[in-house]
């Protein structure tokens, strides 16, 4: 089998769906879990890409690094990366199963997640699958916490707070303060991601006596949230839980780094559960507030 490496484009982002859909739906098999509810039904694949295609399209405009393993014609791999305020974060790195041991995973890594000066630090948003975990450690980035997905039907509540919630758009005033509270809580900003998840979802900027306390988003998929004191937390899932209840949603979920000790307490309190599929944090050193923080949902990236 001969296999060449070329740039990704737009125009390949239902490709990358494929074989993200196919290597989870695998990968899910060998740990005895559900990576994707109904993964086998086409008609299933079919209703995500509609839903991920945006995702999918997102990355591939604001990727740094977005490449393909081909053979024969056909995508067998891929591998992508975004670099925000000096941090570069490999979103995604799939390969077919079957030929997950061939060396194209290596070959991938390499073209699109080096270790080079345009990136101060490196970050994953990883499954647990071995082998590209051994891949990962041998590039000198190391498991930091688990991130769980909490989920139950919503409930409209309240919570007791003196913080004021307020629906934002993608204004440059609004930018500058997400972009304050990112480097606060994540240390560097993200400007692309927070237009896009302005045009996709919900945000809410949380205040508490006039000044900024912390950001949230919601919709059909919910995150991420960056709060300045993790105290605020049960406030801020409280509104985002009685937000899907009023407009009628049957499901409520969010991804929750578990060093979050105030959004597990307040999530196990409420009655969620937690998905046997977890995902690992990785990065090259320590780095973020993550127990101010719940991570964007799915988690392609932070």
């Amino acid at each position: 089998m001969v296999v060449t490496y070329r740039p990704g484009h737009l125009a390949d982002s239902r490709a990358a769906y494929e074989l993200f859909e196919a290597s989870l739906t695998d990968l899910g098999q060998r740990l005895g879990v559900m990576a994707i509810t109904n993964g086998d039904d086409p008609a299933v694949r079919e209703r995500l890409w509609d839903e991920r295609r945006p995702l999918f399209e997102h990355l591939a405009r604001t990727a740094e690094h977005f490449w393909l393993a081909e053979a024969d014609g056909q995508a067998i791999g891929y591998a992508r990366t975004i670099l925000r305020g000096g941090v570069r974060e490999l979103t995604e790195f799939f390969v077919r199963p079957g030929l997950q041991s061939a060396g194209v995973g290596r070959e991938l890594l390499a073209r699109a997640f080096p270790a080079d000066g345009a990136a101060r630090h490196r970050v994953i948003v990883a499954t647990t699958d071995q082998r590209a975990q051994a891949r990962y450690l041998k590039l000198g980035v190391y498991p930091r916490f688990p991130i769980y997905y909490f989920s139950r039907q919503p409930e409209a509540l309240t919570a007791a707070s003196d913080l004021a919630a307020e629906a934002i758009t993608a204004s440059d005033e609004a930018l500058a303060v997400l972009r304050e509270l990112d480097e606060a809580v994540l240390g560097h900003a993200r400007d692309e991601d927070h237009r896009w998840l302005l045009a996709n979802r919900t945000g809410y900027l949380y205040r508490r006596g006039g000044r900024p306390a912390g950001y949230g988003y919601t919709g059909y998929r919910n995150g991420p949230f960056a709060l300045l004191e993790a105290r605020d937390f049960p406030a801020v899932l409280a509104h985002a839980e009685a937000e899907a209840a009023r407009q009628g949603r049957a499901h409520f979920g969010v991804e929750v780094p578990m060093v979050n000790q105030a959004a597990v307490e307040h999530l196990l309190a409420r009655g969620f559960r937690f998905d046997a599929f977890f995902a690992l944090f990785m990065s090259d050193v320590p780095l973020g507030r993550f127990e101010n923080y719940v991570c964007t949902s799915p988690p392609f990236f932070l």
